[in-house]
């Protein structure tokens, strides 16, 4: 980052302002691949992507291209896509099954865990001195298994994945913990937008207002729909509750314990309220475990109530690249796997209606940013009516007592300032606790 820039004039936590150039500055953006990228837990894969010896798949930690391989042993390692000789991509192939990888430029060849194995005319062309041990690709020093993802980080002193959830573990547990079968994906979708990654990111963490407004012609067209769910049921009085967790973890939903406002699709709610099924999820997640509705690990691991879950990858700072599957309980009868399909072609894919109200807005956003006026003048984030709760009830973490507010955002941007400004996981812990939202310093060190 260049001399003149500091962060923290640009995130205002007290007052709820941003300046518009943590979305357009190449040297913030830089910082991040550093501070964020680099240092937070990121979703890499899940079982069903991946389910057989030698399955792998490309993805990104941030702009650092990542293969993520099924080992012999069941087990599963990720590391760098780039050839330590000149640094081509070793796999230049989206996904596939393979006994190894050789790169396409100079045919240096590496096993599935990355170990490089054989270098062409080593014997004759290299001296004595060179190990093909000491060259392996770069490994993803971090990897840890939850609950049918994986999860991977650059930093080998970042916390244990769940103590990075924190509270957020419980509502994440209620979309993808559900059914004893467990999940798998059926689709999958990448896009690219014209807009900053962290708007994205942004949404499922807090943003439910946007809905009634963005969304409201798209709402009343899938409302008629046999497999959609039935918007009408949310009403015109703000209900649910927003939740937030140290990291920058955050989500809402409409309706109350007891009294939940369904988010998934009709037929997915046919058929969890049969017996079997409603018995195996209160045996799993306890009493009245409906909190579905929209979800982000920070940085964009994201879960959507109609069962959309994606990452975003970020393209420099005005541009993201958006991948997103569909996923459905395994055990389910294929017309509910079908129904919950078609839900999310019709919502959240490229020709998704949500999806393409929620584009339209980040493009204008991001565009209205090339003003100099526009990126002083930044945004607010005062919507804050609903007081921060900690640990109320049956739930954990920082919370509000129904879904329209900024307390989520302002709660990410609060965390991310944080790690902008930290040199260590560390440091980052330290001022993550002393900066909670809604606590005073002392009620923080508890």
């Amino acid at each position: 980052m260049t001399d003149h820039t500091d962060i923290t004039a640009l995130v205002d936590v007290e007052h709820g302002r941003l300046d518009g150039r943590i979305f357009t500055d190449e040297e913030i953006y830089e910082q991040e691949l550093e501070k964020v990228w680099k240092r937070a837990w990121v979703m890499l894969a899940h079982d069903s992507m991946i389910p057989k010896k030698g399955d792998f798949l490309q993805t990104y930690i941030g702009e650092d291209p990542v293969m993520v391989v099924r080992q012999k042993d069941g087990g599963v390692k990720a590391f760098l896509n780039q050839c330590r000789h000149r640094g081509m991509r070793i796999c230049r192939v989206d996904k596939g099954t393979a006994k190894g990888f050789t790169c396409t430029f100079h045919g240096w060849s590496y096993d599935l865990a990355g170990d490089l194995v054989q270098v062409p005319r080593q014997e004759a062309t290299y001296p004595e001195t060179f190990e093909r041990g000491d060259f392996g690709a770069v490994k993803v020093p971090r990897i840890q298994y939850y609950k049918g993802f994986w999860f991977g980080t650059w930093d080998e002193d970042a916390p244990d994945f769940e103590e990075y959830l924190g509270s957020a573990k419980y509502y994440l547990d209620g979309y993808i913990d559900r059914w004893d079968g467990g999940m798998e994906q059926v689709a999958f979708h990448r896009w690219v937008l014209p807009n900053n990654w962290k708007f994205m990111a942004e949404q499922p963490t807090s943003d439910m207002q946007h809905s009634e407004i963005t969304h409201v012609s798209a709402a009343a067209v899938l409302n008629k729909g046999s497999d959609a769910a039935d918007r009408t049921k949310r009403g015109t009085v703000p209900v649910g509750r927003q939740f937030f967790a140290d990291y920058g973890h955050g989500g809402a939903w409409y309706g109350e314990k007891g009294a939940e406002v369904p988010n998934t699709g009709q037929a997915m709610q046919q058929w969890e309220s049969q017996p079997e099924v409603a018995e195996m999820i209160a045996r799993r997640l306890g009493d009245d475990r409906e909190v579905r509705g929209h979800l982000n690990i920070w940085p964009t691991f994201m879960v959507l109530g109609n069962y959309t879950i994606r990452v975003t990858h970020p393209r420099g700072p005005h541009e993201m690249e958006v991948w997103a599957w569909t996923f459905v309980p395994k055990d389910a009868p294929e017309e509910i796997k079908d129904s919950i399909r078609r839900d999310v072609l019709r919502t959240f894919t490229p020709g998704g209606m949500f999806e393409a109200d929620d584009a339209l807005n980040w493009e204008e956003m991001q565009h209205v940013l090339k003003g100099r006026v526009a990126r002083d003048t930044g945004y607010l984030y005062q919507m804050v009516g609903a007081p921060i709760q900690w640990d109320e009830g049956c739930y954990p973490g920082g919370s509000s007592a129904h879904v329209f507010s900024d307390n989520a955002a302002i709660n990410m941007y609060a965390a991310y300032l944080d790690m902008m400004t930290s040199d260590s996981w560390e440091e980052l812990m330290e001022k993550r606790a002393q900066h909670r939202l809604g606590l005073e310093p002392a009620a923080a060190d508890r």
